[in-house]
């Protein structure tokens, strides 16, 4: 630019073209284009648009691409089949790499296949609603279980609560126990397309019972994401991974989950005593606003229950949800019982509605049954002392019983705890076909010969002087018992 402003000075000064073109060593066409530019502004880049060998295909290539959208998206042109009809159809000479930048570069220039998101606004007391899952010591016992997290995207509060099934029965539990942490109800959820509470189906949305009585008598709206949309609950999204990298790490330890949840709320709030990140105020101070937006809770709370006639067998037992058995009384045998589902406990009465008795839920796939002697296991393991004297001892075969019988204390600690593990993902029965097998080949019961019993089960033949692959036991049970 200082060469441009001599020219002009000379100039100005009366000096002609040629003496300004020998005083400044430049050409006289240079010093005619500075003189007559009207306008020195700066001006913005603009990069000379090169042509491409590619260019000639391009009118092809979009009809592929546009044809593309109307297709399942497992069944859409990658680059390289792109570049492999060109050669087949086309007879072009081009190099896979070319083709591949070029389908890029428009790609990008056509907006294909770059999902576009809105910055949405909640009010104060609006909420969003979603699971996530975390490993927890439970009696000892390391279980895989989920929790149910509600934030309220205004200020950014997140609370959770951690249950063993993502059903309508825990996702209604949950929210009643935070309405009652927090003193009242928020205006509107917004909920994962989850099937425990209901779903979008195309244009209509479909609930469970249980939830629809449950919303009509605490009086929210409620929405559901479409399918593979998370960016429309975005906060509660974060907020699942936050609370998990900072409440369960290192994984908790608890008995009762009753308890436990009871404490999570106070810490859940506690780390809201922070910034809101785009507020700037902190966002315990911003939940005030939250709480002002809240519905009142009702006059009579919520009994979150669903309720199941079912005919008990000739042992007077029942059978729910496919693989679960629960005793009921032996003289209630082939009579109807009514039983109350909630979320952590099964509730049996009779015909007449007389309580007959109450048991833990199970969860899971593996079968279960209340008379199984896997149901002492957990606090077995707690308690090892007790094993002379406990059910899980009598129930075991001859040969175990007595193998269990001659090891020590520590050491029969330590296999009660393996039968714990093992029974909580494969079941009572495969954890002692698997013990069975194990000790007949090898004269002992441990870790790697009990692990690929149960594994393999009894169809094939084990082979115990194989070595244990430790990702297929991760595999089979990292969503149990570990």
């Amino acid at each position: 630019m200082s060469k441009v402003h001599s020219i002009r000075q000379m100039r100005m000064r009366g000096h002609n073209v040629s003496e300004i073109s020998r005083t400044l060593d430049v050409s006289r066409d240079t010093v005619y284009k500075y003189l007559e530019d009207p306008d020195l502004s700066p001006q913005p880049p603009i990069r000379c648009k090169s042509t491409s060998v590619m260019d000639q295909y391009r009118p092809l290539i979009v009809s592929w691409l546009e044809e593309d959208a109307k297709s399942w998206h497992k069944q859409r042109h990658t680059a390289k089949r792109i570049w492999e009809r060109l050669v087949e159809e086309e007879n072009a000479k081009v190099s896979d790499s070319t083709v591949r930048h070029y389908v890029c570069k428009l790609k990008r220039e056509l907006g294909i296949g770059k999902e576009r998101f809105l910055d949405l606004v909640w009010a104060p007391g609006e909420a969003q609603a979603d699971f996530g899952e975390a490993d927890f010591y439970v009696m000892g016992a390391r279980r895989r279980l989920s929790y149910f997290v509600l934030t309220f995207p205004f200020s950014n509060v997140g609370l959770a609560q951690v249950f063993p099934g993502e059903n309508a029965e825990c996702v209604c539990q949950a929210l009643k126990d935070i309405f009652e942490f927090i003193g009242g109800v928020p205006a509107r959820i917004v909920f994962d397309n989850a099937a425990g509470v209901g779903r979008r189906i195309g244009g209509s949305v479909r609930t469970t019972d249980l939830f629809a009585a449950f919303a009509a008598h605490y009086g929210f709206a409620f929405s559901f994401c479409n399918p593979n949309a998370g960016h429309e609950k975005g906060s509660v999204e974060n907020k699942v991974g936050f609370i998990r990298r900072n409440l369960f790490v290192p994984v908790p330890s608890f008995d009762t989950g009753r308890r436990f949840n009871k404490s999570l709320l106070d810490r859940c709030m506690a780390l809201s005593e922070k910034d809101h990140w785009a507020r700037g105020e902190e966002e315990r101070a911003l939940f005030v606003e939250d709480e002002v937006a809240l519905i009142g809770l009702p006059g009579q709370p919520f009994d979150v229950v669903r309720y199941e006639v079912r005919k008990t067998d000739k042992l007077g037992r029942v059978r729910l949800e496919s693989n679960h058995i629960y005793s009921a009384a032996p003289e209630l045998a082939l009579t109807e019982v009514v039983c109350a589902l909630r979320a952590r406990e099964v509730s049996i009465a009779d015909a007449n509605g007389a309580l007959i008795v109450t048991h833990p839920r199970a969860y899971g796939s593996a079968p279960t049954s209340t008379a199984d002697p896997a149901n002492q296991l957990a606090l077995l393991a707690r308690k090892p002392g007790a094993w002379g004297n406990s059910q899980v001892r009598v129930a075991l075969p001859d040969g175990l019983r007595a193998y269990m019988d001659g090891l020590d204390k520590d050491a029969r600690a330590e296999r009660i705890r393996l039968m714990r593990n093992v029974s909580a993902d494969r079941g009572w029965s495969a954890m002692v076909s698997a013990a069975e097998r194990a000790l007949a080949h090898t004269g002992r019961v441990d870790e790697a010969g009990i692990t690929v019993a149960a594994l393999r089960g009894e169809s094939a033949p084990v082979d115990y002087d194989e070595p244990v692959d430790l990702g297929v036991y991760d595999a089979a049970f990292g969503k149990g018992v570990a």
